[in-house]
Formats: C-alpha cells, sequence, structure tokens
C-alpha cells in the first residue's frame, strides 16, 4: 500500500528520480567506500558487525549463516562479512550500484550473490535468512514500513536485524535541525576538513528527501515502534556514531549522529 497522499503517478516518479540520482553517483559513492575499505574503518566496522552477528547465531559456523545486505550500495557491509565466511547475498535497486559493488569485491565477489531487487519487495522465501543488516538506506525509502515488514519476513525466527541510519534531511522540516545542519557546515569550513557534499547534487537529493516520509519523522523512535508492532524486539544506540565515525565524519554530520537499531525476530 502506498503512503497516504502519494499516489501511484508520485511514487513511479519518486522511484524513477531516486534511480537517476543513485545511478549518477554510483562512482563518487563507491570511491568512498574504497576509501573505506582501505583504512582502518574497515576493522571498525568488522568488529562491530561481528560482536552483534555472533552474539546472536551462538557458536554456529560462518559458512552456515545467511546474511543479507539489502541496498548494498558499493556493497561495503557485503564485502565485509564475505571475507568472514558467511553467506552473504547483496541486493540494490541501481544497477549502477551493483555493477560497482561487484568491482569492488574483485574475486571475493564470487561468493557473494548479487541481486537487483526493491529492498520494499524481496524476492526471497519466509525465513531464508539468519541476518540482515543495512546501512544509510531507510531514510530514502517511499514506504519504509513496508521495507521493515519485508526484513522480517526474510528472516528466521530469532533472526537478527541490524540497522544503521540517521535522521538525513531532517532539517528539510525542522528549523533547530537546520540550525545544526549549518552549523556542521560552519564546523567544516573552519576544521578544513574535506566536505562530504563535495561532488553531489544537494538540490536534487534534497528535492528527493523532501518527498521521503521519513525525512521528517523523529528517528529511530518511528521505527522502534514499526519493529514493535511487527513483534520484533528492537532497542536503539543512539551512540554507536562514536564508535563507527571517523574525525570528518563526527566534522560533517555532528548535528545527524548515526543511531543502529538492533532487532531479533520472535521465536
Amino acid at each position: 500500500m502506498l503512503d497516504e497522499g502519494m499516489t501511484m503517478e508520485a511514487y513511479e516518479t519518486y522511484e524513477q528520480e531516486n534511480i537517476a540520482y543513485w545511478t549518477n553517483r554510483a562512482p563518487g559513492y563507491s570511491a568512498v567506500h574504497q576509501n573505506e575499505l582501505s583504512s582502518s574503518q574497515r576493522d571498525v566496522w568488522r568488529r562491530t558487525l561481528l560482536r552483534h552477528i555472533e552474539a546472536a547465531c551462538g557458536k554456529a559456523r560462518a559458512s552456515s549463516i545467511r546474511v543479507l545486505d539489502v541496498g548494498t550500495g558499493p556493497g561495503f557491509f557485503a564485502i565485509l562479512l564475505a571475507e568472514q565466511g558467511y553467506e552473504v547475498t547483496a541486493v540494490d535497486y541501481t544497477a549502477s550500484m551493483l555493477e560497482e559493488a561487484k568491482r569492488n569485491a574483485g574475486r571475493l565477489g564470487r561468493s557473494i550473490r548479487f541481486c537487483r531487487m526493491n529492498a520494499e519487495q524481496l524476492a526471497f522465501g519466509d525465513g531464508a535468512f539468519d541476518v540482515v543488516v543495512t546501512r544509510n538506506l531507510t531514510w530514502n525509502l517511499p514506504h519504509p514500513d513496508k521495507a521493515y515488514g519485508e526484513w522480517q519476513r526474510v528472516l528466521k525466527p530469532g533472526g537478527l536485524l541490524l540497522n544503521f541510519d540517521a535522521n538525513w534531511y531532517r532539517y528539510l522540516y525542522d528549523e533547530e535541525a537546520r540550525q545544526g545542519y549549518m552549523e556542521d557546515r560552519e564546523h567544516i569550513r573552519r576544521s578544513g576538513v574535506a566536505d562530504e557534499t563535495d561532488g553531489t547534487d544537494i538540490p536534487a537529493m534534497e528535492a528527493i528527501a523532501g518527498k521521503a516520509p521519513l525525512s521528517g519523522c523523529v528517528r529511530p523512535q518511528w521505527d522502534l515502534d514499526i519493529l514493535r508492532r511487527l513483534g520484533m524486539d528492537a532497542v536503539a544506540d543512539e551512540e554507536i556514531w562514536k564508535t563507527v565515525w571517523t574525525r570528518e565524519e563526527r566534522i560533517n554530520n555532528g548535528s545527524t549522529p548515526m543511531f543502529m537499531i538492533k532487532a531479533v525476530k520472535q521465536l
């Protein structure tokens, strides 16, 4: 079901604008992920993911654990988890992103199943995965509640969902958030660090974000409410950014800290 007030025509327009934007941005976005893969951030994120996955899956062999990376983009999570021996499936709706992911994975890509797929309409059976991971995706979805329903569906009972996201673009709706965003821009200028928005089409992204239902929501409370309604045991770590973000990321996004949603499908 479409969000109230969004016609089928509006939904199709939103979808096409999203695909066009991320298709154009794929090379630059991939370069960001390549930097992560070649830096200490690779180990930071690996340790973060493994800590939660190993706690949820116990002593099961990595090769027996089925992981779905939703909205894989240039493949960062998929690569890290495939390196650890997990059975990884990586999906994205943008074909050019999947091409970047395959290129970044190199030979490791042979062990990753890449699929072009809508995060809100997964072509997998119920209980197909032990773990679902995603980063910086939910905010951009036209029907995030539907996506959460799909992710819950494809998890086996006792399965784990890890979602890393932030209140991206809330500044379009909230004056206090807008002030924080402007202060971030000033901090970037004074510190001399690279501006993460360089090379991006900010007006195009803001136009898309202005239509995204989560841009105006208070998160992660919204996410927790949805997941608990789906019958999942869900908690949020609103300080995960202190672990996974670099100094540059903290300066760029200080007013919009990343949170982690951890949810377990009830037995």
